[in-house]
């Protein structure tokens, strides 16, 4: 007995002991696969704009040189950003976002070496004299391993694939994380380089770099290409990216609204040509749709940029993003990808009119969803338009306000509601129906052509209400707010007062809205204010039966 039981110990600890052995060999197994996406994890921390530190409030970027040797067997970068700046204020200290897996080897201001640390995500450039007003031109040398993509575009990064032939192919996504994933920036949202920026990549000569803007030329040395991108446009720093591949470049040419000829440039993986001109031919439809509504293609000096890349589609500046697997839906006879359709919308809604803080991202986001509805209304009319809102208004899941209580949001703040989507397109939708087509359309486009919300000019959601207000001869805050900065859905409560008498009123009325009311077989619009109304009719009636608000009914 006693034999028996010491040797049923010693099993049991044995087995405890492979087990902790096996445990900790899968554990260095996993490391080195994962290893990849150690800096990722390092990361996921990261996210883009919130409080403007009071060293960059003191600063207006004018333009981005940004030099970049890529090592696609090491997966790492060598590189150099030049940062033209003006200062409105002398200061000891110049402050630059870059994370911190980049080893910084050399900073000058004004071709003067000076000074500088690292720490938190950002690089601090200091002077005993300090940096006068006016411009300063930074110079920063850098290498390391850029942080790999977890799950892109919306956890952003480094993406290195291959394509099914086995050549490289690399994207890269930054907009939840900032342009301080790759290079030195002031990363918040308020301010854009007013002259644009320069992107200079190096690859192996075998592959293709697309970019922002226009390219100015290729270089080869020995098995090495260099590409030089140049844009002249204000654009946003999450737009200042590359993507790399064995891409073939398809061209074609447009004639915007204004009669102005742009040319089209579709960098498609060589295994992918054949889809080449059904693409761009889409491009060229969803174009006049886009136009018909928000003015001339906004960036008609430079090009209609597309690039193929492994991940869902982005928004970069006249060099958009795109992967649907070629895969289209049929609507009225044409084909249609809402992916193409959504990311082109926001050369307009995101890229043109541009948000002053991630708080407003409903304007980018939710106009650029809207735009979505309005091509359901030009290629399959009303009931294709319906069908589309209707999933928007259903989908809206009022967790949180699309507009944050406070000011300098983060992109995460806004962006993990997921409202600023189909609640902002909803929205638009409600407010439509509130002023009328004659006085939303024209107004939608002031928004998206006139100066004072465009390019250098960014925009507030109370810049977007003051506008419609002023054209609709109304005060729409109270409207705005509600659906804006509240979860409240509005209370609509039916209650028999009568033989064949009904109240209709609005429990939670904050200002006189129209709502279609059928009685008796027939629809009106009437406007209820919160005293509220009483009709008469043999069955209960029905209050904003086709869905322009978000609503809950009750009835008594």
């Amino acid at each position: 007995m006693y034999n028996s039981m010491k040797a049923k110990k010693f099993y049991v600890n044995l087995i405890s002991i492979c087990t902790i052995v096996i445990f900790l060999l899968q554990s260095v197994v996993a490391l080195s696969q994962n290893d990849d996406n150690i800096n990722s994890r390092d990361i996921l921390y990261l996210t883009s704009g919130g409080k403007l530190h009071p060293l960059q409030a003191i600063m207006d970027i004018r333009h981005y040189t940004i030099k970049v040797e890529v090592d696609l067997a090491k997966q790492s970068i060598s590189a150099s950003t030049e940062v033209s700046v003006n200062l409105s204020k002398k200061t000891d200290t110049i402050l630059l976002d870059l994370i911190h897996l980049y080893a910084v080897t050399k900073v000058k201001v004004n071709n003067k070496v000076a000074s500088y640390y690292q720490h938190d995500d950002k690089i601090f450039i200091t002077s005993p004299i300090g940096f006068e007003t006016g411009n300063q031109k930074v110079y920063i040398e850098y290498n390391g391993i850029p942080p790999v993509a977890v799950k892109p575009p919306w956890d952003g990064g480094f993406t290195w694939k291959k394509d099914s032939a086995g050549f490289d192919w690399v994207s890269i996504n930054i907009q939840g994380e900032g342009g301080k994933m790759y290079y030195p920036c002031k990363d918040h949202p308020s301010d854009e380089p007013n002259e644009g920026a320069d992107v200079i990549v190096t690859v192996p000569s075998h592959l293709v770099v697309a970019g922002p803007g226009l390219l100015q030329n290729v270089t080869t040395k020995k098995n090495k290409s260099t590409y030089h991108w140049k844009t002249n446009y204000t654009i946003s720093n999450y737009c200042i990216l590359f993507n790399i591949g064995k891409y073939k470049v398809y061209k074609d040419e447009l004639t915007t609204i204004a009669g102005t000829k742009v040319p089209i440039e579709y960098y498609v993986l060589e295994v992918d040509t054949a889809h080449a001109k059904k693409v761009i031919e889409t491009k060229k439809r969803d174009n006049k749709i886009l136009e018909k509504y928000f003015g001339e293609y906004p960036w008609a000096k430079e090009k209609i940029g597309i690039a193929e890349v492994p991940n869902s589609g982005m928004e970069h500046q006249t060099m958009i993003t795109f992967d649907n697997k070629f895969s289209y839906k049929t609507i009225n006879g044409q084909d249609y990808s809402a992916n193409l359709f959504h990311e082109y919308a926001h050369e307009w809604w995101a890229n043109k009119v541009t948000n002053k803080d991630w708080g407003h991202m409903w304007i980018q986001e939710g106009i650029g969803t809207y735009a979505e509805a309005l091509a359901m209304l030009e290629i399959g009319g009303e009931a294709a338009y319906d069908e589309i809102i209707a999933g928007h208004r259903k989908n809206a899941r009022n967790r949180m306000p699309i507009v944050p209580a406070v000011n300098e949001a983060t992109e995460e703040d806004v962006y993990s509601g997921g409202d600023i989507y189909g609640k902002g397109s909803f929205f638009m939708h409600s407010l439509r129906y509130v002023i009328g087509d004659e006085v939303f359309f024209p107004t939608l486009k002031r928004l998206s052509t006139e100066s004072q919300y465009t390019y250098d000019n960014f925009v507030t959601t109370n810049d977007v209400e003051k506008l419609f207000s002023t054209a609709a001869g109304k005060d729409l805050k109270p409207f705005f707010d509600f659906y804006l900065r509240t979860t409240n859905v509005l209370e609509v409560n039916i209650k028999e007062v009568g033989f064949q008498k009904y109240q209709i009123k609005i429990n939670n009325s904050f200002m006189p809205l129209p709502f279609e009311i059928t009685a008796n077989g027939q629809t009106s619009r009437t406007i209820i204010s919160k005293e509220g109304i009483t009709v008469s009719s043999a069955l209960p009636p029905q209050v904003d039966a086709k869905g322009f608000y978000l609503k809950k009914v009750t009835i008594q």
